[in-house]
């Protein structure tokens, strides 16, 4: 069943606010550190009593019981950062694909210096290696920046030679941000798990997972609900209000969340991308049912969660909009607490950093 969920965009409350040093700033994967995938560190904390605990990640069967289900975002990361130049004004500039949309039709960004290039006109062209275009059309809907009068998402036509996918293979990398100085092959921006290219970025919450650690977690009883949801490129720099991502929740994962849903287990899910698919699944009766489309949903406290019980999550950034979302888990309250103690403890911030599970 095909649906199209765009509520009407509401501001988010001001979400947690706290200084972040740069040296908590994960800027390399950890095995660059000497660390297996699943060696980060892990915070556990339960929002019902305050409780915080601290281990690391390959752990997580010692706070997991049988029955829990988490669930998975199979997509998998595209190398979706392309060297391009403005025709116009021979610029060099970075075009991030993030969203496609139909056919040759994409959300892209325009990068510059490590941030927004937020001077682009509609119509421009912008060169791309081996021949390649990508015309901007028009500002993506929603997405004017609120800085001034620059456009940072634009909706673009690409002509490329060869099919998309290959060609990103050719001639793309990973995106990445300022505190990520070295260019880090695809395979650490995949979670092992991936099956479905599609993200612009990598739904990060899942790549301390190995394996061997979900076989663990499996023979141990703890359930898997794959669904998928592709990510666009990140960061509602300017308080912006968010854009669609597609995703799709199958029957079957639907019938394992609703079952453990009926019979009071814990529903988890990895990452905020998988809250936010699954919570647009949930159909008037309280029930998850098998859903793909487009979902603008936004998690605050306000509007409330009605399925996921606990969460899967990295660190986020001061003012991050996701806050919003795991305060809607936790209460404003306990999220400064566990924030205080991931500050306090010297926890990595970011994709390559460490984790959080919030459980009731």
């Amino acid at each position: 069943m095909l649906s199209t969920v765009q509520p009407a965009y509401q501001p988010v409350t001001p979400t947690l606010d706290f200084h972040l040093p740069s040296d908590l700033e994960a800027g390399e994967p950890p095995e660059a550190r000497g660390l297996a995938r699943d060696h980060v560190r892990l915070m556990v904390s339960h929002y019902g009593d305050d409780a915080i605990a601290h281990g690391r990640f390959y752990q997580l069967a010692d706070y997991l019981e049988a029955g829990d289900v988490l669930v998975i975002n199979t997509s998998a990361t595209l190398p979706a950062a392309l060297p391009g130049r403005r025709r116009a004004a021979q610029v060099p500039v970075t075009l991030h694909l993030s969203t496609q949309l139909a056919a040759d039709l994409w959300v892209v960004e325009l990068r510059r210096d490590n941030g927004p290039f937020l001077q682009a006109q509609a119509g421009e062209v912008v060169e791309l290696p081996a021949g390649g275009t990508a015309v901007l059309l028009a500002p993506h809907r929603r997405t004017l920046h609120q800085e001034g009068d620059g456009v940072r998402l634009w909706a673009a036509r690409l002509a490329l030679p060869q099919p998309v996918h290959a060609y990103l293979a050719a001639h793309g990398a990973p995106i990445r941000y300022r505190y990520v100085a070295e260019a880090w092959p695809l395979a650490y921006y995949q979670t092992v798990y991936a099956n479905e290219p599609g993200s612009a970025e990598m739904p990060s919450a899942g790549r301390a997972f190995t394996p061997e650690l979900i076989t663990q977690l499996v023979a141990k009883g703890v359930q898997f609900a794959p669904l998928v949801l592709h990510t666009g490129v990140a960061s509602l720099e300017a308080h912006e209000p968010p854009y669609g991502e597609w995703f799709r929740v199958t029957a079957v994962s639907a019938n394992l969340v609703n079952a453990a849903h009926a019979e009071g287990r814990r529903i988890i899910a990895v990452g905020t991308t998988a809250v936010r698919a699954l919570e647009t699944a949930v159909g008037p009766d309280g029930r998850v049912r098998a859903t793909s489309g487009w979902t603008e949903l936004v998690i605050t406290p306000r509007r409330g969660l009605r399925i996921v019980t606990g969460l899967v999550t990295g660190l986020h950034e001061p003012q991050a909009s996701h806050l919003a979302m795991l305060e809607t888990f936790t209460g404003r309250r306990h999220l400064a607490l566990t924030y205080a103690a991931a500050l306090r403890c010297g926890y990595l911030w970011h994709e390559f950093g460490d984790l959080h599970l919030i459980l009731p």
